[in-house]
Formats: C-alpha cells, sequence, structure tokens
C-alpha cells in the first residue's frame, strides 16, 4: 500500500484518539472543578505505527481485507489511575457514555497475564465525521496504576531490544518486579481515604484562591485602590494560614462586598 493511502487509512484513527483523549480530560478537569476526588490521574494516547500494525498483521496472519476489523488497537487510548480500586470506577463511566459503545473487555488484574502484566482493556466503537461521512472506529482503551504502566513500559522496551525472547534471569527479574508493584499498589489503597482527602482538600483550596482572585481583580473597576490593597493584604493573611475554612468564609464575605459595590455602581449609572 502506499504511503499516502496508509495515511488516509489513518487519518480517522487519529481523529478518534484526539477526541478521546480531549473528553477524558475534560472529564479529569470536570472533576476538579467539582472539587470532587478524579478517578483519571493522566490521559494518553496514541495511533498505531505503520510497522506496527504490519508486524501484528504478519504475526496473526490477517490479511489486509480484513485489517481494519480484526486490528483493534490501531487507535489506543491509556487511562492512567493513582489507585487500583479506580480502574473498575473508570471502566464503569465508560460503560456508561452514550459517545461510544463497548465490544469487549479483558481483565488482566484478577488474571494476570504469565509475565506478570496487569492491566484492564476495553475495545469500543467510536463514532468519528470523516469526508467521506461517519465512521465507527474500534479504539482500545487501558486502564491502569501509574505504577502498572512504569512496569508496562519496561517489560515493552525489553521485548522490543530482545525482539520478544526475553533472557531468563531478566525474565526473572520482571517477576519479582510485578510481585512489589502489586505489594505497592496495595500499600498505596491501603492510605487511598487519605490522600483523597488531601487532594480534594488540596483542590478545593486551589479554586478558592482562584475565586477570590478573579473577585479582587475584579473589585479594581468598582472602588478605589487603597480599598482593594487592604482586602488583599487581608488575604494574603489568611492565606498564609493554611485554614481552608477561614478562607472560605473570607470568599463568603468577599462575595458581599463585592456585590455591594456592583450595586453602588449600578445605582451611581442609574442616577447619571
Amino acid at each position: 500500500m502506499e504511503i499516502q493511502l496508509w495515511r488516509s487509512l489513518l487519518d480517522p484513527y487519529a481523529l478518534a484518539v484526539k477526541e478521546l483523549t480531549l473528553k477524558f480530560e475534560h472529564l479529569r478537569q470536570e472533576h476538579k472543578d467539582q472539587d470532587r476526588y478524579s478517578p483519571i490521574e493522566q490521559v494518553r494516547g496514541r495511533v498505531k505505527s505503520v510497522a506496527s500494525i504490519l508486524e501484528k498483521m504478519q504475526r496473526k496472519n490477517v490479511t489486509m481485507d480484513r485489517m481494519l476489523d480484526e486490528i483493534e488497537d490501531i487507535a489506543g487510548v491509556r487511562i492512567i489511575c493513582q489507585f487500583e480500586e479506580d480502574i473498575d470506577t473508570v471502566a464503569d463511566l465508560i460503560r456508561r457514555r452514550s459517545d461510544m459503545r463497548v465490544k469487549s473487555e479483558k481483565d488482566y488484574l484478577r488474571h494476570i497475564k504469565e509475565s506478570g502484566y496487569r492491566s484492564y482493556h476495553m475495545i469500543v466503537y467510536y463514532p468519528v465525521e470523516t469526508l467521506e461521512g461517519a465512521r465507527e472506529i474500534q479504539v482500545e482503551i487501558q486502564i491502569r496504576t501509574m505504577a502498572m504502566n512504569f512496569w508496562a513500559t519496561v517489560e515493552h522496551s525489553l521485548q522490543y531490544k530482545y525482539k520478544g525472547d526475553i533472557p531468563p534471569h531478566v525474565t526473572d527479574r520482571l517477576s519479582n518486579a510485578a510481585d512489589a508493584i502489586i505489594m505497592l499498589d496495595h500499600e498505596m489503597s491501603e492510605v487511598r481515604s487519605e490522600i483523597m482527602d488531601a487532594q480534594v482538600s488540596s483542590q478545593m483550596q486551589m479554586n478558592l484562591v482562584q475565586e477570590i482572585l478573579n473577585t479582587i481583580e475584579n473589585l479594581y473597576h468598582l472602588t478605589n485602590q487603597r480599598e482593594v490593597a487592604k482586602i488583599q493584604d487581608e488575604f494574603f493573611r489568611i492565606f498564609r494560614l493554611k485554614d481552608l475554612d477561614r478562607l472560605t468564609r473570607f470568599q463568603r464575605e468577599l462575595d458581599i462586598i463585592a456585590e455591594g459595590y456592583r450595586a453602588q455602581e449600578v445605582n451611581f449609572n442609574d442616577a447619571g
């Protein structure tokens, strides 16, 4: 197949990856904007290279006319979670979405591969619009923890280096590392609630600070700079205390002050 034809063939897959990556990133940000813990920590996407597609077709004895049906991971999205428990949450979010439908699922968490590989895989059909009309693209979504992803990345590099024939002494090391990853994810799960609380509190503070700074900036247009400077000094004093409750009260009081100044501005304009 000519290079130009490969490019045309893979363009819809690139579009699917771009759109899905953006949607999952938005879902992550939506949790944070609402001061909620996000089960999604990172999102990555890629389209399989032509060389990788050809290699897989050869390995699985897939003909060109069957490629789009049988090579399910041409488009891939990887969702990284902090905790193993988050993986089920993300998988359920995907199942309930109306903009894609699940074709199949493979649970390598409860059915660990012999190599030690652990992850959760979903193949979904995702619709994209092209010049030729609507297309349903198969996309593989991998969901795993940061620790699992580290192990899988190393194992993939070794598979490439040794062309799928990793020496026994390296395989043993990988197996030991896989066991250590399981223990690490388990230990992290033990303190999951404390970590989640800390992260939610941190996100709430960031959102509060942003709202306060926006209000202070708007006040510069409503009152004199001396008054705004006093408010700003008070904000910095409270911020240094690292007390979320006091910061919340300050934000409420600031909203009342800002509303008063806005009312004065409206009355002044009406009187004019």
